[in-house]
């Protein structure tokens, strides 16, 4: 199977399947998804979205964030991992996105990334749910699915797997196709034990085939000593 044809096949199922695929984290306009996505960072979306609703409540926005100590927002996030850098972070992107954007989340992915607790992963995460910019935010579900899939080839880094995706994926289903990515790595090709008898999409999985093949030699060796 070339390569052309695992990323048609691929495409097409999850463009049938899954049309709308979206974000899991709960949020009302973008401050309050950057604010969402810096917290998701090694933590469930489930877990985010227990913790966000006291968050928002007692800080709505960038400018009510920016007037918040460190100290103040770490009780509110302390379920969170790394609590205490995430209520650092949060308090420093509320100022800078108050006194340098006007309180306006930005669309661009380098201006993103000038914000305190924002990487390129968080950055494209905004650029690509709210303003639709057609960019492919690698977290750790797309870099593992993407290669275990076989859509990435010897990708070493989120860069990498990032670039190697965006090669071959239309841009304007990029940001939908984020979501197939994650979703799928979230409740199929799960990390240490992938539902492969669940998964749509295995006829073009590389590690399906690796499996299978591997399964048809050893049957073989069995075979033969049987004999």
């Amino acid at each position: 199977m070339t390569i052309k044809e695992r990323y048609k096949g691929v495409i097409d199922y999850f463009s049938k399947e899954m049309p709308t695929a979206g974000s899991e984290l709960h949020y009302k306009d973008p401050f309050q998804l950057l604010v969402a996505v810096i917290l998701s960072a090694q933590c469930t979306d489930k877990r985010v979205n227990m913790t966000t609703p006291a968050l928002f409540e007692r800080w709505p926005d960038a400018a009510a964030m920016a007037a918040a100590s460190p100290e103040e927002i770490y009780p509110y996030i302390k379920s969170i991992s790394y609590p205490n850098n995430k209520a650092k972070n949060l308090a420093a992107m509320a100022r800078m996105l108050s006194s340098e954007f006007g309180g306006v989340v930005p669309d661009d992915v380098q201006q993103l990334q000038r914000l305190p607790g924002v990487g390129r992963k968080t950055a494209n995460v905004v650029a690509s749910v709210i303003y639709n910019k057609f960019v492919m935010p690698v977290d750790t579900h797309v870099f593992r699915v993407a290669a275990r899939i076989g859509l990435t080839r010897g990708a070493k880094t989120p860069l990498q797997t990032e670039l190697q995706l965006t090669d071959h994926i239309p841009a304007p289903l990029l940001p939908v196709a984020h979501h197939w990515l994650i979703l799928h790595g979230r409740y199929v090709c799960t990390a240490r034990k992938p539902k492969c008898g669940e998964c749509g999409i295995r006829r073009w999985c590389r590690y399906d085939q690796a499996a299978a093949k591997k399964l048809s030699v050893d049957g073989e060796k069995v075979a033969g000593v049987s004999k």
